[in-house]
């Protein structure tokens, strides 16, 4: 039976290896992106019927969501969706983007969002290279297009991945796999707090709220993957993104200045960057610092 160290050291293995969950984690991914806002909505919907004590037959009789109940369906004929139909990306093309019941279109969102998490897959092992700590990497890469979809349509980032997200990343670099521990926890701890501080001074000045307590997890989450050396360079490379697309939103499209931007996509690609470039990006932030 092949070891880790001989499937690590088999680069045509590794790709199709990385490639092949990537896509199937891909598929994963489009079914925990539509459901968990739900999931979490109808949570909330019994919390206010228990704390407002509503009678239980006035309470909502919606079917329970979860992550696999129920089965999938077609929204338009509710054609139950079966196995072969369910393969990620190669599904789509044979079906040619079609439900095979009612020919109702399929959005180009669902293989679009398995090759995207295929594709960084591939990228972050290219770029990392062959390593255990590079195989877990790949959770960080896999959540982070999740939460990136999430905020993007709900404006939500759950404490059901980011929460597991930190603590998983300060629990991997208890044994040193990306950085050591010291700059994780210091990077959790920092990453949480600088934006927690922006909030409450907006808040303070403004009256109004900046950024939801999400964004302030999510770079916690990034800081104990990638330690807090790399915080600066991702809070300014989001920053600088996210003011970039929100000023072309309010000129090109009249996006009102009182209508919320999520930050939480800018975070996770700026953790990205610094995941794939980390090496890179602390070079040219030291050099202009003038730290040898």
């Amino acid at each position: 039976m092949p070891t880790l160290d001989v499937f690590l050291s088999t680069p045509w293995l590794l790709y199709i290896s990385v490639l092949f969950v990537s896509l199937c984690i891909g598929s994963f991914l489009n079914v925990v992106i539509l459901r968990l806002p739900k999931m979490m909505h109808q949570d909330w919907r019994c919390q206010c019927e228990e704390f407002l004590a509503v009678p239980e037959k006035e309470r909502s009789s919606q079917e329970r969501i979860t992550l696999s109940r129920p089965a999938s369906t077609c929204p338009s004929c509710g054609h139950k969706i079966r196995p072969w139909e369910n393969i990620p990306v190669v599904s789509y093309l044979f079906l040619r983007g079609k439900c095979s019941s009612c020919s109702t279109r399929i959005s180009v969102r669902y293989p679009l969002i398995e090759a995207i998490t295929a594709l960084f897959s591939v990228l972050t092992v290219w770029l990392l290279g062959p390593s255990v700590g590079t195989l877990w990497a790949l959770v960080l890469v896999w959540a982070l297009v999740a939460l990136t979809m999430i905020d993007f349509d709900t404006q939500l980032l759950p404490d059901n991945i980011t929460l597991p997200l930190m603590w998983l990343g300060l629990l991997l670099n208890y044994f040193g796999y990306l950085t050591d521990f010291q700059s994780a926890f210091w990077g959790a701890v920092a990453g949480y707090l600088s934006l927690w501080s922006v909030y409450w001074l907006f808040k303070l000045v403004t009256g109004k709220e900046g950024m939801g307590h999400g964004d302030f997890k999510l770079l916690a989450a990034i800081g104990a993957w990638l330690g807090w050396q790399l915080l600066p360079a991702v809070i300014l490379l989001s920053s600088l993104v996210g003011a970039v697309v929100g000023i072309s939103l309010m000129v090109f499209h009249r996006h009102g200045r009182d209508v919320p931007i999520p930050f939480g996509p800018y975070l996770a690609a700026a953790g990205l960057l610094a995941l794939w470039f980390g090496d890179e990006i602390l070079a040219g932030w030291y050099a202009w610092l003038g730290v040898g």
